[in-house]
């Protein structure tokens, strides 16, 4: 077994608590369902969130979903011109059987954008 991380990404469209709770739920849900995966698989998640988010911290979706002993980070995206706005991104360490090319990368909403070849 060996430890892979996997990458996701969604927009919201307002800076809310609700809508930064629940599309990182959405997140979470759908990279957890694409690639099989037990909370217990679960190694670690990062987080981030562009600069124009700041209502709510991510990792309380986590949270929410019962990922209570799953060590979460949140942190600030790099802010860059042309970078989408928005944004919430996520890079999950998980212990798995899946092979690099076998793992399912999640991209939602305008954040398919960033990584048009696996949306």
């Amino acid at each position: 077994m060996a430890v892979r991380g996997i990458r996701g990404a969604i927009t919201v469209e307002h800076n809310t608590s609700e809508e930064i709770l629940q599309a990182t739920k959405e997140l979470l849900i759908e990279i957890v369902n694409k690639n099989d995966l037990k909370i217990e698989d679960i190694c670690s998640v990062f987080l981030t969130l562009t600069d124009d988010l700041n209502a709510e911290f991510p990792a309380l979706a986590a949270r929410q979903l019962g990922w209570e002993h799953v060590p979460l980070l949140c942190a600030k995206e790099l802010s860059v011109s042309h970078g989408l706005p928005k944004c919430i991104r996520v890079m999950l360490h998980v212990n798995t059987d899946l092979t690099q090319k076998d793992i399912k990368h999640v991209y939602l909403r305008k954040a398919a954008s960033l990584r048009p070849d696996l949306s």
